[in-house]
Order: structure tokens, then C-alpha cells, then sequence
């Protein structure tokens, strides 16, 4: 076994743990910082592959914000946990016929090669001077630049959408109306008072 095989076993073994301590940890917090460290083996994995900015884009974006988020979301709510377990046994049967699928889909994308049931060629040797960023830059704005705007265009809408479904109007909360704002005149807002100038004695 070479060095780099063992460290993707070594790898791979950190991630289904750290994956089932995500689903079994009774602390959410516990939970998200398995998922963080979910993120950095993965990240690790694709150094592996070579995909240097697939995975300084998943530490910088998930790990440094996404799941900083998810933490203070977590800490700051009030959650309360057996209220979440309530549906736990209800749920079982279906999760894991969706796990168990998941399990047979894996076994059969990564071990099919070596089951025989077919056969991938090697992938050619790269030139020294080859950039996978450079690569995935062109390829995204060339043969994939129209999936890549509807995806784009899908994610703002789901944006909006999330914004609309949670917007509440607050009675007390104060704000202006720029339309009346505009239409302010000067007989509104100003009056002038005419006083008696006061004699003096």
C-alpha cells in the first residue's frame, strides 16, 4: 500500500465517522462541528485528486461561513430536543431504505471496476503545467455557461422565494415610505403663525 492510498483510507474512514456522528450526536452543536470536520476531510480528499480550488472553495465557504452560520443559528436558538426526537421511530423505516439505496448506489459506482462489471480506462497523465482552475474556469463559461446561468437564475429565485416566505410586517417597527416621501409639500409640513408683536411697557 503506497502513501497516498493510505491516506485515503485514512481519510475515508474520518469522513463515514464523522458523517454518522452528524446524524447520531444528541448536541447540535456536537453535530455541526462533525460536519466541519466532514468538510475538511472532504476538502482533503480532493487535494488527493488534485482539485486544489474545489477544496480551498469548500473550507472558505462552507467551513468559514456557511457553517459559522449554522453555529451561531444553533447556539442562539432555544431548541428544544425532545420535541425533536418525537419523530425519530416514525421516520426509520423510510431513512433507511434511502440509506440503504445510497449504500448499493456506492458499492456499485466504486466497486464495479473492480467487480469486473465494467472497465474504465486510466485517465492520460497531466503536463506539469496544467492548472484544474484554469480548466473548470473555462469549462464552466464555455460548454456548461448556459447550466451554469440557470443555475444561477434557479438560486436567486430560491433566494427571493425565501425572502417572501419569511418577510412579517411589524406594527411597531418604523419606516418610511419613499412614494410619500416624494409627495411631501411645504403646506403640509411648514405653517407659518402670525403673532401680535408684544408693546413694551
Amino acid at each position: 500500500m503506497s502513501f497516498q492510498e493510505f491516506v485515503f483510507y485514512f481519510l475515508s474512514a474520518v469522513l463515514i465517522v464523522s458523517a454518522v456522528g452528524i446524524i447520531t450526536m444528541r448536541n447540535p452543536v456536537h453535530a455541526v462541528l462533525c460536519m466541519v470536520l466532514c468538510f475538511f476531510t472532504t476538502a482533503g480528499l480532493w487535494l488527493l485528486l488534485e482539485a486544489e480550488f474545489l477544496a480551498i472553495a469548500l473550507v472558505l465557504v462552507y467551513v468559514g461561513a456557511v457553517m459559522v452560520l449554522f453555529l451561531f443559528v444553533v447556539m442562539m436558538l432555544d431548541i428544544n430536543m425532545a420535541r425533536l426526537r418525537e419523530g425519530f421511530w416514525s421516520h426509520l423505516p423510510l431513512g433507511t431504505l434511502v440509506a440503504l439505496l445510497l449504500v448499493a448506489e456506492m458499492v456499485l459506482v466504486l466497486g464495479g471496476r473492480y467487480a469486473g462489471f465494467y472497465d474504465t480506462p486510466a485517465p492520460p497523465p497531466l503536463p506539469a503545467d496544467y492548472s484544474n482552475t484554469k480548466e473548470l474556469g473555462r469549462l464552466v463559461y464555455t460548454e456548461y455557461v448556459y447550466p451554469f446561468e440557470i443555475a444561477a437564475v434557479i438560486l436567486l429565485v430560491a433566494i427571493v422565494a425565501a425572502i417572501a416566505l419569511t418577510l412579517r410586517r411589524r406594527k411597531q417597527s418604523k419606516y418610511i415610505d419613499p412614494a410619500r416621501q416624494i409627495g411631501v409639500r411645504r403646506q403640509d409640513r411648514v405653517r407659518i403663525v402670525q403673532m401680535p408683536a408684544e408693546k413694551k411697557e
